[in-house]
């Protein structure tokens, strides 16, 4: 029997558009065979979906500088790593979070890569949104008087280097990008040719010339 809702989507072949491959379906009616709504062609026709064994793990979410947990229920047998990145709902919002390291069952240290099943705790951070630290260096190259700066900017949000970027009062050029030790699909760790771009979400830190005017002026 299935355990969804009235108004829950779900993933299924349409008979009408799609028998091959799976579209969104709204659920109009739950029960053992379930009614359903294609959001592809608005066919509407009956399904079954058979429930899986899942089991429920504590999500500790980082954003911010804040943490906060959270549960979610899994597939037991599914593979999570470090890295991975998936959707949580909380009473405050709806999250796309990254795992940052594993703990499992009667053992005290962090793992990369484990089975749910295993898993006591799952630590992520948010990435939907991000803040990103920022080091500045004046113009005229002086590395004694650098200031710090931290960017809120949506996750996919496209830094690169050699393009200036403009943030309320401040406007910098980008040098360098460092990317975090859970990012994945980057050659480097650190990145200073023009035209090199690093997600926001997967930056450790950004060094750039601060371009704002009165950035240095003594008054």
């Amino acid at each position: 029997m299935s355990d969804t809702d009235t108004g829950d989507r779900v993933a299924l072949a349409c008979p009408a558009c799609s028998p091959h491959d799976d579209t969104i379906h709204e659920v109009l009616k739950p029960g053992g065979d379930l009614t359903v709504r294609c959001s592809e062609c608005a066919h509407v026709h009956k399904t079954r979906i058979d429930s899986t064994p899942t089991v429920e793990k504590k999500i500790i979410v980082s954003q911010g500088g804040d943490s906060f947990s959270t549960r979610l229920e899994t597939d037991p047998d599914e593979t999570v790593e470090v890295g991975d990145e998936f959707i949580v709902d909380t009473p405050e919002a709806i999250l796309q979070v990254r795992v940052t390291g594993l703990e499992l069952l009667d053992a005290d240290s962090r793992f990369e890569k484990a089975v749910m099943e295993d898993v006591e705790t799952v630590w992520t951070r948010a990435v939907d949104n991000v803040g990103v630290n920022v080091t500045l260096h004046p113009k005229d190259g002086s590395r004694d008087e650098t200031r710090s700066l931290k960017l809120n900017v949506p996750g996919d949000y496209e830094l690169r280097v050699g393009e200036t970027e403009s943030f309320g009062d401040d406007e910098f050029t980008i040098t360098g990008l460092f990317v975090r030790g859970d990012a994945d699909g980057y050659r480097f760790d650190k990145f200073d040719q023009d035209g090199d771009m690093v997600y926001a979400k997967d930056a450790k830190r950004v060094y750039g010339i601060d371009e704002t005017t009165t950035a240095w002026s003594a008054w």
